[in-house]
């Protein structure tokens, strides 16, 4: 919980934990606050690889997979075990990768500069280039985006 009252304040935390829990709970996620926050840098680039392997899809698998280890099962993503097990998980191998830090750096590092500015929760969506929104959101916040670009 440090890290979110760091991020956020007491008085915050104490507000989104429970609604984040809530909401979580209507969808099918167990939130738990306790995991470690290490450097999260692999875990982008194990999320880049399955795109660059596997397309959208693999993409996916491999976001959920690292949500379910750190946001459920308290696992750190700066392990590199736990990364192999959700890659895995996932269907995908990513013993290479994981291996060599280079590898994918470079296109890692390009993504978080140009969609990562002013990124203050996950998971973050970016809407036609230009309408961003992150953390946990209500629906009426996402529809309103979606009216937004409609009427455009």
């Amino acid at each position: 919980m440090e890290m979110y009252n760091q991020k956020f304040g007491e008085a915050r935390t104490r507000q989104i934990i429970p609604q984040m829990a809530q909401v979580g709970q209507s969808v099918g996620i167990n939130f738990s606050y306790g995991g470690n926050v290490g450097n999260t840098f692999d875990s982008h680039r194990l999320i880049w690889h399955a795109r660059k392997v596997g397309g959208s899809e693999a993409q996916d698998k491999i976001v959920e997979s690292v949500f379910k280890a750190y946001f459920e099962e308290e696992k750190c993503l700066s392990d590199v075990t736990v990364l192999q097990d959700c890659a895995r998980e996932a269907g995908l191998d990513a013993t290479n990768l994981l291996s060599d830090s280079a590898m994918g750096e470079v296109e890692t590092r390009a993504e978080q500069r140009e969609f990562g500015r002013n990124c203050r929760g996950v998971p973050k969506f970016i809407f036609n280039g230009k309408y961003a929104v992150g953390g946990a959101q209500e629906s009426d916040t996402l529809l309103e985006i979606f009216k937004s670009i409609a009427d455009e």
